[in-house]
């Protein structure tokens, strides 16, 4: 089994910056793909970003692209998301997952991941 464990979110004024981590374990992280995804209260959990297995691709949402950049540390089993340029509108529980598959890229869809952690929080405030 996987365990996937956020943190690193908060209360942050808008402009501000944040880095979230997952910390993974049960499994080779240095494999899978991993994503991060936010829902805010009353929507629909939507896709953030994805770093493939060696990080050597990634990609971001439209409305966090510039702003937001993915990255691992395969040898702490650690994915990171800097947020900067925060705006209220990023305010969610952040998510991060992991695609079960070895070695595929696989793509913004959230059925697609396999595991998933618990979330953590992030309010920006105006």
């Amino acid at each position: 089994q996987v365990q996937l464990v956020e943190s690193g979110g908060g209360l942050v004024q808008a402009g501000g910056s944040l880095r979230l981590s997952c910390a993974a374990s049960g499994r080779t992280f240095s494999r899978n793909t991993m994503g991060w995804f936010r829902q805010a209260a009353g929507k629909e959990r939507e896709f953030v970003a994805r770093i493939s297995w060696n990080g050597g691709f990634a990609a971001y949402a439209n409305s966090v692209k510039g702003r937001f950049t993915i990255s691992r540390d395969n040898a702490k089993n650690t994915v990171y998301l800097q947020m900067n340029s925060l705006k209220p509108e990023d305010t969610a529980v952040y998510y991060c997952a992991s695609l079960r598959i070895d070695y595929v890229l696989g793509s913004t869809r959230i059925t697609e991941y396999d595991y998933w952690g618990q979330g953590t929080q992030v309010t920006v405030s105006s």
